[in-house]
């Protein structure tokens, strides 16, 4: 069983910046990608930022170039470096691992952008 444990969400102000981080515990699962996703007030979920163990990487479009994503060399946490914060990123930000074709969720974190 793998737990994901969450941390770095809060109240920044327009142009601010945040890091999210996650660590995933447990034995009973491979880990093969570790992500980023979010969901704001009335919306589905979408994907922001994901990271493989063969070292590709993909970003949302409207956060490219702002949003960075890596994982320690364990493979075992995940981060999300966010720049240039816009309200707009305001969400719900939920770390995701999946392996084995099994996924596990964060319990989420709340990020709020505005002035």
């Amino acid at each position: 069983q793998v737990q994901l444990v969450e941390s770095g969400g809060g109240l920044v102000q327009p142009g601010g910046s945040l890091r999210l981080s996650c660590t995933a515990s447990g034995t009973l699962a491979s880990i093969n990608v570790m992500g980023w996703y979010r969901q704001a007030p009335g919306k589905a979920r979408e994907s922001v930022a994901t990271a493989y163990n063969t070292g590709v990487q993909n970003y949302r479009d409207s956060v490219k170039g702002r949003f960075t994503i890596s994982r320690d060399s364990a493979g075992k946490t995940v981060y999300l470096q966010m720049n240039s914060l816009k309200p707009e990123d305001t969400a719900v930000y939920y770390c995701n691992a999946a392996g084995r074709g099994i996924s596990y969720w964060g319990q989420g974190t709340q990020v709020t952008v505005s002035s």
